[in-house]
């Protein structure tokens, strides 16, 4: 089985759901130690327009998106407070707006050599937690040295257009899939759930699914 998972590394929700859908994969493992599971992260962008090669303060950002500062610390403290349930410490006061399609360009080439979820977690922390800037060249390529990618390779990947094609591909299948929010869970091109289920829904698709099969 294939499991694809459409997410923005900007997205609170999909670090929440990345973490229960883990634990759930996890379970449904446990209780089925042969059955053989990709998993990969696909590109999408809540915020296209947001600027490249630069950052401002997200909460500025989510003052404007959402009506004013009382709406957007509502909604802070609302998933910062989920994240803590998943053991998750989000830093939205000191998080960075960015433009993230380099970072999803990244996640193509971390793809390829094997090491796609480790940069895939460590772009979201270091967003969510340590006051990043994703959407600037310097930190992708120093945060991807941290998971064993060879900085040099990584500089000439992300100074030209590599992985570009590959990204718009995930954006045009989302599109052709109505795909419309994130995070998205697709099933061997199949099926699909939206949202930062519960761990236990997570299990219970992919058993359901594994039956199916």
């Amino acid at each position: 089985m294939k499991v694809e998972i459409w997410s923005d590394v900007v997205c609170p929700w999909c670090y929440i759901g990345k973490r229960r859908f883990e634990r759930g994969l996890a379970a449904f493992r446990q209780e089925n130690p042969d059955v053989e599971i990709e998993v990969a992260y696909r590109s999408y962008q809540l915020d296209p327009t947001a600027p490249g090669g630069r950052a401002e303060p997200v909460v500025a950002a989510y003052e404007k998106k959402f009506g004013g500062p009382t709406q957007a610390a509502e909604i802070i403290d609302r998933v910062t407070s989920e994240a803590a349930g998943e053991g998750l410490a989000f830093r939205m006061d000191i998080a960075q707006r960015a433009n993230t399609q380099m970072a999803h360009r990244l996640l193509v080439l971390a793809e390829r050599e094997g090491v796609q979820h480790e940069m895939k977690e460590r772009l979201m922390r270091a967003y969510f937690s340590e006051g990043e800037s994703v959407g600037v060249l310097e930190t992708l390529v120093r945060l991807a040295t941290e998971v064993g990618l060879d900085g040099e390779m990584v500089g000439e990947w992300l100074a030209g257009n590599a992985g570009k094609a590959e990204v718009l591909s995930h954006f045009e299948f989302a599109m052709q899939a109505n795909i419309t929010s994130v995070p998205t869970f697709v099933f061997d091109r199949q099926a699909g759930v939206a949202g930062a289920q519960p761990a236990e829904v997570f299990t219970q698709i992919l058993a359901e699914l594994y039956t199916r099969a």
